[in-house]
């Protein structure tokens, strides 16, 4: 959603590198270039000049740090200023000391309130609740049944009837308490607008539920209209946080850049794609830092952590070093890798990706492509790949649809890998004997004897790493491409 404006503000950024210091011409310069691209990135007015103004204030006249350069000087400031205006921190939620702790799902229709009411739902899964989901959208046809669907598919029971929307909402705390749930999410009715009646209803099941929290749901691709639609709400409901949807669409994210300042409520969650598990805890620290091209390296850790086994990736990673990973090792790893979401997602979580490579488009069909390959192997060929002969090499490539040159090109990358990796472990691990120390080498020549110049071995400085480039199974000599990178 952001690459425009990151593309931007690496524009921005390089121009000021080089320069000795900041003066408040080259303040005003880059100023001017961060308004027009936070304005072409659909940010609210007013929250530009405000954001704008605060940079300013800090820049003009600033003593730079002696460790940072004057475009690193910027780069803090408008990072620190980015993450204030996106709401600061992420928001805690906490829990009623007297079970179910209630919350209301409010939005427009088609903004996805009943999906990311089961996305919540299953959220508070994964923190160790028990929720229970309760349809109160009596209008939309099939919407009761969409959410009884998406609660089959989390295992989180729906409780609905087919009465008033008010009482199913009075109805459901009584449920929750029989049967021990103790986070209620209630999903409401909306419209195509924003209505009296509309705002009335959903008044009417606040009152009857009296929730210890209130979501309004809001699509971050209708760009201003998503704040607007946020003031409205907030003036009927008095919210207590946002939902942000399809945050990984293609829309230029002024909603979520925006909403904070001009609502004045935080944003609690964003969705960042369409499976149930793809939503996350908003943090504005992390997405002012994607927004920079920082990377978001605590995302991609704790992505890791949900999917990886600490003791397996230990031991992964310690046969990874001493030269015995196998290619079913590789294989395994490839699992845990997809599990954490798509590749591109990935790629934009780490830091110092070029912008190149930010936006390119990764083609998993060529992972999929290794992934047949390594399995039509038998255990025996993964775990001593050095096995596989010429013969081997055409049953294999059959039975994955592949060329033998595909396959005699994995297996050579993936023994350039391991090869690598034990060299890479093994430097300065190495310990002198004794005799070969200063001073204790038998055949150095005595003081004042016939010496010849030196003696040293080696040439001066650390040891030179070999240039060859590291390159997983699957990608060719550029690194990217055999991926679909393009």
């Amino acid at each position: 959603m952001f690459e425009n404006l990151t593309d931007r503000f690496d524009g921005i950024f390089g121009r000021l590198r080089g320069r000795g210091r900041l003066n408040e011409d080259d303040v005003d310069e880059a100023l001017r270039e961060i308004r027009l691209a936070l304005l072409e990135a659909d940010v609210n007015l007013d929250v530009v000049k405000n954001l704008v103004g605060r940079i300013r204030e800090r820049a003009v006249g600033a003593d730079l740090s002696k460790a940072l350069n004057p475009a690193q000087q910027v780069v803090k400031i408008v990072l620190e200023e980015l993450t204030a205006s996106l709401g600061g921190q992420a928001m805690s939620l906490t829990y009623a000391s007297k079970p179910p702790t209630v919350v209301l799902m409010a939005g427009l229709q088609g903004a996805g309130k009943t999906t990311n009411s089961a996305k919540l739902a299953s959220w508070f899964k994964r923190q160790g609740r028990s929720p229970l989901l309760v349809g109160a959208d009596l209008q939309r046809p099939a919407a009761v049944e969409q959410l009884r669907t998406l609660g089959s598919q989390i295992s989180v029971p729906v409780f609905s009837e087919p009465s008033d929307p008010v009482e199913v909402a009075r109805r459901s705390i009584e449920e929750a308490s029989r049967t021990g749930r103790d986070v209620v999410i209630v999903d409401t009715a909306g419209r195509l607008a924003i209505d009296d009646e509309l705002m009335a209803e959903v008044g009417r099941i606040s009152g009857a539920v009296n929730p210890h929290y209130t979501f309004l749901v809001i699509d971050a691709m209708t760009g201003q209209d998503a704040v607007n639609t946020a003031a409205a709400f907030n003036e009927t409901l008095e919210l207590d946080g946002v939902i942000l949807t399809k945050l990984d669409g293609d829309a230029r994210g002024g909603a979520a850049l925006s909403v904070k300042e001009v609502v004045g409520k935080p944003i609690a969650f964003a969705s960042i794609g369409e499976k149930l598990d793809e939503f996350e805890t908003f943090h504005p620290d992390r997405l002012a830092s994607r927004i920079l091209g920082m990377g978001d390296v605590e995302t991609l850790i704790e992505k890791a952590e949900q999917v990886f086994e600490k003791e397996q990736a230990e031991q992964a990673a310690s046969r990874l070093l001493d030269g015995t990973f196998t290619l079913e090792d590789f294989l395994e790893q490839m699992q845990q890798v997809k599990k954490m979401g798509p590749l591109g997602n990935l790629v934009g979580m780490m830091p110092g990706i070029p912008k190149e490579a930010r936006g390119m488009e990764i083609d998993e069909r060529r992972l999929a492509r290794v992934e047949g390959m390594i399995r039509s192997m038998t255990p025996t060929e993964r775990a001593q790949p050095e096995l596989i002969d010429s013969s081997r090499r055409q049953r294999i490539a059959a039975g994955s649809g592949m060329q033998p040159s595909d396959v005699k090109s994995l297996l050579d990358q993936f023994g350039q890998m391991r090869k690598m990796m034990k060299q890479f472990a093994g430097f300065g691990t190495k310990k002198q004997s004794p005799k070969n120390r200063r001073g204790n080498n038998p055949k150095r020549g005595k003081k004042g004897g016939n010496r010849t110049g030196g003696g040293r071995t080696t040439p001066k400085g650390p040891a030179e790493v070999p240039k060859t480039p590291l390159s997983l199974p699957g990608l060719d000599a550029d690194g990217l491409s055999d991926f679909g990178l393009r």
